[in-house]
């Protein structure tokens, strides 16, 4: 059955890490598949209505867990994202406590990333135009808040700010490399936030995350090293946790949330219109077409 636009399009873009596949309570759901210019998103995205929200789901390493953290699309994720109508994306993810105060368990709102990807494309910007967005404050402030306030209201114990390290992976962390990181007063390490949270940037998204922590990394002395059976032991209550506070966030965007974020492209695109390629234009006509004026004549 083919779908109407206005059934296509969400508010809010929920990303489901390790464990969370799926949204339970979505109503009037379709499955969509989403064509980009950066090719396939991790599956296909699950459009439904939760307490009244239209909110799409995205499995970021797609359902049964197929793609690693380096394989992961995050272009095709946050265009397609954007191009369903998206303006805010909140990010579910699993990650390793640096921090002896950060328990298994717990959920940390992180409002810094540090970027140690080295394989993965990081920008829609390039091939004919140039785009430097600010990402001082990488995360939507706004969006944070709403979620702290969320997770504190369905009784997690949740860390209101952090660092979040992004490694690139698969493997999990040496102990040197743990013990180093400790040492730059990280508080969290993950494997998928970046580039998906400049990204984000770029589409004008306001993008936050509900890092749920599964273990210590493999600094800490005391407990054993970091394990798959480990971690997925502590995922499984995590993940009922998310689920609770994605129902719990909803009713924040009963209202229309306007934020900096969705202006994050203007005068950051410093290619001159007139000098942006035709194709280059088409192709990210989604992100662009409110920061760049039409051009004289164009069709």
């Amino acid at each position: 059955m083919k779908m109407k636009t206005s059934e296509k399009q969400a508010t809010v873009g929920v990303i489901g890490g390790s464990g969370l596949y799926d949204i339970e309570g979505l109503t009037s759901t379709r499955s969509v598949r989403v064509r980009t210019p950066f090719g396939a998103p991790s599956d296909a995205i699950t459009i439904g209505t939760l307490d009244d929200i239209r909110v799409a789901f995205l499995s970021r390493h797609g359902r049964g867990h197929l793609l690693n953290p380096s394989s992961i699309n995050y272009r095709a994720n946050i265009f397609a994202l954007k191009s369903l109508g998206v303006s805010h994306v909140i990010s579910i993810s699993a990650v390793g406590s640096m921090k002896e105060s950060i328990q298994p368990g717990d959920v940390v709102v992180p409002d810094q990333f540090i970027d140690l990807t080295r394989r993965r494309a990081s920008t829609f910007f390039e091939n004919g135009i140039v785009a430097h967005v600010a990402f001082g404050e990488p995360v939507c402030t706004e969006l944070g808040q709403v979620l702290l306030s969320s997770a504190k209201r369905v009784g997690a114990k949740v860390h209101p700010r952090g660092t979040y390290l992004c490694m690139e992976g698969p493997q999990f962390s040496t102990k040197a490399e743990s013990r180093l990181y400790r040492q730059w007063g990280v508080d969290v390490i993950g494997m998928t936030n970046m580039p998906e949270a400049k990204l984000a940037r770029e589409a004008e998204l306001s993008y936050a995350t509900v890092a749920l922590v599964t273990d210590y990394d493999c600094w800490h002395e005391t407990e054993e090293a970091v394990t798959v059976e480990a971690v997925l032991a502590t995922l499984h209550s995590n993940v009922a946790l998310a689920k609770q506070i994605l129902r719990a966030v909803m009713p924040s965007f009963a209202d229309s949330r306007e934020c900096a974020c969705h202006r994050a492209l203007d005068h950051a695109i410093l290619t001159a219109p007139k000098r942006i390629p035709a194709a280059v234009r088409k192709k990210l006509a989604v992100l662009i077409d409110r920061a760049v004026r039409p051009q004289k004549g164009a069709r």
